[in-house]
């Protein structure tokens, strides 16, 4: 289905009848189109198309019964049942659907139902280890919000092998680019005297971080390896291969983000070591 652009004030005048109202974003990610920060940019660009009119405001609110939305031609609606899988990532691929340079990405790893399926929490092409593919929006959205604090843990390698000031720097917070970085746990798995084995727990998101912090007191990281998103666990599976959740796992992610539930559940995880040899 086709329409052309509308004014912000032919977006106001969309006619909603009475029943299940819903903010847009939320609609759309109910739909399975990804966070409501990623619906937020279809809204932005006019992809979005409500009664006949193309909407670019966020604020608009749309009668889940009464109302027609459609993306890219196709007619949406809420999906009952979510998909929940997890990959281990193995170096070199890109946490992308296409990539411009032509490089292997991770969607070439899983099979073609899930080409279009958003993911939560982004690692960058040298890195491995856990990704999470969801279809769930809110669930993504809450993932990965700084505000529900949700931990994630990794494997790093590192060289030359750090000093203990160094470790407490980290701990503490350390400024990279874009500011001081919140208090880490690290701890020291192994170490010989040219590298160490670091596991390390944060609680925000921003790119490369764990690189920057590595960086900022001195070393290098030489691998990367995310163990652990909130309560779900990457443990023995094979690099490069995929799973659906358990249901078990699933009740764990959406337990972990309701309010005040996810830190006890990070900690508690931390605590336990539970991880991927």
């Amino acid at each position: 289905m086709k329409s052309s652009k509308t004014s912000s004030n032919q977006q106001s005048k969309i006619v909603l009848k009475p029943g299940k109202l819903m903010r847009l974003n939320r609609y759309l990610a109910l739909c399975g189109l990804g966070s409501r920060r990623k619906t937020e940019e279809f809204i932005r660009s006019g992809e979005i198309v409500v009664n006949n009119q193309v909407v670019k405001d966020l604020a608009c609110i749309v009668d889940i019964d009464a109302d027609t939305v459609v993306f890219n031609g196709k007619k949406l609606s809420v999906q009952n049942e979510k998909i929940y899988i997890i990959l281990n990532k193995p170096t070199g691929y890109v946490v992308s659907q296409q990539d411009e340079y032509d490089r292997k990405t991770v969607y070439s790893l899983l099979p073609e139902q899930f080409s279009s399926l958003p993911y939560a929490g982004r690692l960058d092409k040298s890195s491995e280890g856990l990704l999470l593919f969801t279809d769930d929006g809110d669930l993504i959205q809450r993932l990965t919000h700084p505000a529900y604090k949700v931990e994630k843990i990794y494997r790093v390698r590192v060289a030359p092998k750090l000093g203990k000031e160094a470790i407490l720097r980290l701990r503490e917070g350390i400024e990279i680019e874009g500011g001081k970085t919140q208090s880490a746990k690290v701890y020291v798995k192994s170490a010989t005297d040219a590298e160490m084995l670091l596991r390390i727990g944060i609680k925000e998101g921003r790119k490369r971080q764990i690189r920057h912090m590595i960086e900022a007191v001195g070393a290098k990281v030489r691998s990367l390896r995310r163990v652990q998103f909130g309560p779900l666990i990457l443990g023995d599976l094979p690099s490069g291969r995929w799973r659906p959740l358990l249901p078990n796992e699933v009740r764990s992610l959406l337990n972990a983000v309701k309010p005040h539930a996810a830190k006890s559940v990070a900690k508690k995880a931390f605590s336990t070591g539970k991880e991927s040899k």
